[in-house]
């Protein structure tokens, strides 16, 4: 009843970062984005829509990923947060935490960071004592 709507991947490439392309900036995107190139910034789909970003084995990426659907094959120096679904294919090298709802991860794929599922992000709790407040008599 009160669940987030589950996005569907986006299903079709719109953008194409091309191999021998270097971008140095973020780039935010909305559909569908491949990389064979470098990126050197942030990758950012707008929130609440269908995004798949595609990393093909060549390409790199040196920033935070913000996604919906990830697909992995390539290198991603940085913090990965995929919102619905992350595939690390076999050539894949993630440097950093990744978070994530689903997890699909292929022999040899490589992570040297944190996998932290998104479920235990939303159960944390700060804790903070009640102070007691004393009270003297005349």
């Amino acid at each position: 009843m009160f669940r987030k709507k589950v996005t569907k991947p986006q299903n079709r490439i719109d953008s194409l970062i091309g191999a021998g392309t270097k971008i140095e900036g973020n780039v935010s995107f909305t559909g569908g984005l491949r990389v064979d190139g470098e990126i050197v910034g942030n990758v950012t789909a707008l929130p609440d829509q269908a995004s798949t970003l595609v990393v093909s084995e060549h390409a790199k990426i040196d920033g935070e990923i913000r996604v919906s659907h990830l697909v992995a094959n390539g290198t991603i120096n940085g913090p990965v947060y995929a919102g619905e679904f992350l595939e690390l294919q076999s050539h894949s090298r993630v440097n950093g935490d990744v978070h994530y709802n689903t997890l699909e991860m292929h022999l040899g794929a490589i992570v040297q960071g944190r996998l932290v599922h998104r479920s235990s992000e939303a159960r944390t709790v700060e804790l903070k004592l009640a102070t007691r407040s004393t009270q003297t008599g005349s």
